[in-house]
């Protein structure tokens, strides 16, 4: 057993987490989870620890077509059955608490997206209606940063209380947080913008608010620096995620969840400034793989390792690593969507039937 989150009484079977990935199945209209998603996540029950799709906290948060919310009583019921589903299966799942900021629709929401400033991101975004463009999102008041701020520590308490064991704060991929700290989507003037010590203020009241609270033992930070995903800019990530990790030392969060790429190499720099529990991403065109997830531990470079799409066609993964099984692909169709076929219905490695397969091949 891997006591990977000090403070706690969790502890791991293996070093292989299972990522947030958006699966688009939700109920576009409530945001409650599909009835499918307790069987979905439960199939995944012995990744080390499971971390759920992006929950959003709020209505204007929201992303795109079916992505579940922690806003309403309704919506943590739902959840509370995932978590049992869960649990039942000797599983270990966080909720990932997320506000997408600029990066939201009207036609997704029937609102204006907000933002630390208003600069419109490139490209276009998806919606209801597919992709269109993206829209010029509303600067938030000082006000409504602490709304906002309030949103994601209520929602930390509704996910608490729907069983789950934790929460991931979103801080990555150009959504709000990451937003607050990158200097081309922040160009406020007041105290929350200019100086990296401001860029800071918003990220650091969401944990702190988080922690008080579920306790910091119980929440955790994903963050992708120099990550340019969703249009954001950080030359400065450096600076800016040292700085952050030194006034992060001052809470036991559960883990820090990095990403990295092979032209950033943030392990690397972030790692010796992090003295607990570093759970980390890969984000690369092909799906991680078991040996890089290896070399990532072996090297000290990461205590767990996250793995995101071979957990969509593999619900076994751990085991098939385990094995050196075969593993299975899935299409990128399904990756997203309200469609089912994708969802639940692959199976567990059988190897008395893959070895018969074999040998019929040969």
């Amino acid at each position: 057993m891997l006591e990977a989150f000090r403070g706690t009484a969790i502890q791991l079977p293996n070093r292989i987490a299972m990522a947030p990935m958006t699966r688009g199945r939700a109920d576009d209209t409530t945001g409650v989870p599909h009835p499918r998603t307790a069987e979905y996540y439960a199939q995944r029950a012995s990744a080390g620890l499971i971390v759920s799709e992006g929950v959003w906290v709020n209505q204007t948060g929201k992303s795109g077509p079916g992505i579940p919310g922690l806003a309403t009583e309704r919506q943590a019921e739902a959840w509370r059955e995932v978590t049992e589903a869960v649990h039942e299966k000797g599983g270990r799942i966080f909720a990932q608490l997320w506000h997408a900021g600029r990066v939201g629709h009207p036609g997704v929401t029937g609102r204006t997206p907000v933002a630390p400033s208003a600069v419109r991101q490139a490209g276009r975004i998806f919606s209801a209606g597919g992709w269109t463009d993206t829209v010029e999102p509303r600067a938030l008041g000082e006000e409504e940063i602490g709304e906002v701020v309030r949103d994601f520590a209520a929602a930390a308490r509704r996910a608490v209380e729907a069983g789950f064991d934790g929460v991931e704060l979103h801080g990555a991929n150009g959504y709000l947080i990451q937003e607050f700290l990158a200097r081309n989507t922040n160009l406020r003037e007041d105290r929350y913008g200019g100086s990296v010590a401001a860029r800071l203020a918003f990220p650091l009241e969401v944990v702190a608010a988080v922690v008080e609270q579920i306790g910091a033992a119980r929440v955790a930070l994903r963050i992708s620096p120099g990550n340019p995903e969703n249009d954001v800019v950080e030359d400065d990530w450096k600076e800016v995620y040292s700085r952050l990790l030194a006034e992060l030392r001052r809470y036991e969060l559960a883990y820090l969840h990095v990403i990295d790429a092979p032209d950033v190499e943030v392990l690397s720099h972030l790692r010796p400034l992090w003295p607990g529990t570093l759970v980390a991403n890969l984000r690369s065109e092909e799906p991680t793989s078991r040996e890089e997830g290896e070399s990532l531990v072996e090297s000290g470079l990461a205590d767990v390792v996250a793995f995101g799409r071979l957990f969509i066609a593999n619900p076994d993964l751990p085991a098939r690593f385990a094995l050196d099984a075969p593993l299975a692909q899935a299409h990128h169709d399904v990756y997203y969507g309200a469609r089912l076929d994708g969802y639940t219905d692959f199976p567990a490695f059988e190897p008395d039937s893959a070895k018969f397969a074999c040998s019929a091949r040969s």
